[in-house]
């Protein structure tokens, strides 16, 4: 049996890493296995084309960025999303495809048929359930490490509303996949929240 793919999506600052652990430790607790990953990354050559994409040294195009997203995402579909779900774990990735639409599409303004185009091309799957971990981007500096601020974290603030409000659209244009939980609560809250979600998945 199949296992059932989650992914969490939010801008810099709203906890997806530590909501990301807490979803795997409450499926523990039902005894049901998964498996934690994040984008862009997931695979060994993935991995490499993270350490590239957020080098704030490193200026590339936005087009470039986008086709490394998605060269990233082929492999780590194909290598290690697709396997583990038909093992039947549960799969928990940081960040996926919305991340495209959001960070491309809205904060870069790469028009949105293209990321279109990619996804109808090389990716053969979508997320049983997406979190949407929402916040103001007037908090993301009280929450990150603003000492070591990689490619993306470098951006402005004007830059995050516009990704914010494309992750809204996303979550507007479908709502039975992509939830949205507002991340300015504390962490045992958004946890509830989030738990709420997954029991009804696994009913």
């Amino acid at each position: 049996m199949n296992g059932k793919f989650i992914t969490l999506e939010g801008i810099e600052g709203t906890g997806k890493s530590t909501q990301l652990t807490k979803i795997a430790n409450y499926l523990t607790s039902k005894e049901i296995e998964s498996y934690t990953t994040q984008e862009p990354g997931g695979s060994q050559f993935g991995e490499k084309i993270r350490h590239w994409l957020l080098q704030p040294d490193y200026p590339i195009s936005k087009t470039t960025e986008l086709l490394l997203f998605y060269a990233a995402r082929i492999e780590h579909i194909e290598q290690q999303i697709k396997p583990a779900l038909q093992r039947g774990c549960w799969v928990i990735c940081d960040r996926f495809i919305d991340s495209s639409y959001a960070y491309q599409g809205g904060g870069c303004n790469i028009p949105l048929q293209y990321i279109e185009q990619l996804n109808h091309m090389a990716v053969p799957m979508m997320p049983d359930l997406t979190i949407l971990l929402d916040m103001d981007p007037n908090y993301i500096w009280e929450r990150i490490n603003t000492a070591t601020l990689d490619r993306f974290e470098s951006e402005d603030k004007a830059f995050f509303a516009r990704v914010r409000n494309a992750y809204l659209q996303c979550a507007h244009n479908d709502p039975n996949r992509i939830k949205v939980i507002n991340a300015e609560q504390n962490i045992a809250q958004v946890t509830q929240l989030i738990i709420e979600q997954l029991e009804r998945l696994i009913k």
